[in-house]
């Protein structure tokens, strides 16, 4: 890894980068995981206020929990990743969603910041009083699940989607 990176909290003076994140992936025509990275952040500051309001569980939609969301930052502000830690689970999320989603910016991959973003979010989960967390990827996606791995998970039984793709869900106690 090139620099040292850290959590924080969406926040309005990193709206010029994130905003070069959001386009990065736009770009890149890939699934944008985790979720709420795909809302539209033109309006910036209605896009914080609904992660805050997320995290405090103010207008969610029905059936949804309260999650939190942290954008890991390198020294010189720029935004390498993204995680959402839920903080509790659902039927569905205990099938295929899990607690922690999180995705690093394309440019930025295969350097280790994966590990790193996850071992940073499993101290957050702790905070929120998350004692064993579910991880989950798809079958196939061998980087998260290495990265998974790597960070403690322990496979659990495999959740198959109705359209036959294969949730791969493993546990890490914290």
């Amino acid at each position: 890894m090139k620099s040292d990176v850290y959590l924080t909290p969406p926040t309005m003076e990193l709206e010029t980068d994130y905003q070069s994140f959001y386009r990065e992936w736009k770009e890149s025509g890939e699934d944008m995981i985790p979720w709420v990275i795909s809302k539209d952040p033109s309006n910036f500051q209605d896009m914080i206020q609904f992660l805050l309001d997320s995290e405090n569980g103010i207008n969610l939609p029905e059936n949804w929990v309260p999650d939190s969301t942290f954008w890991l930052v390198n020294e010189d502000k720029k935004v390498i990743g993204a995680v959402n830690i839920r903080h509790r689970l659902t039927d569905k999320l205990f099938n295929s969603g899990g607690h922690i989603g999180y995705g690093i910016r394309p440019s930025e991959r295969r350097k280790g910041y994966a590990s790193k973003l996850l071992s940073l979010s499993l101290e957050k989960a702790k905070e929120l009083g998350i004692q064993k967390v579910l991880v989950v990827c798809d079958k196939g996606n061998i980087g998260s699940e290495k990265t998974i791995l790597n960070n403690g998970g322990v496979p659990d039984t495999d959740f198959i989607e109705e359209d036959g793709n294969i949730i791969k869900r493993f546990w890490i106690e914290i």
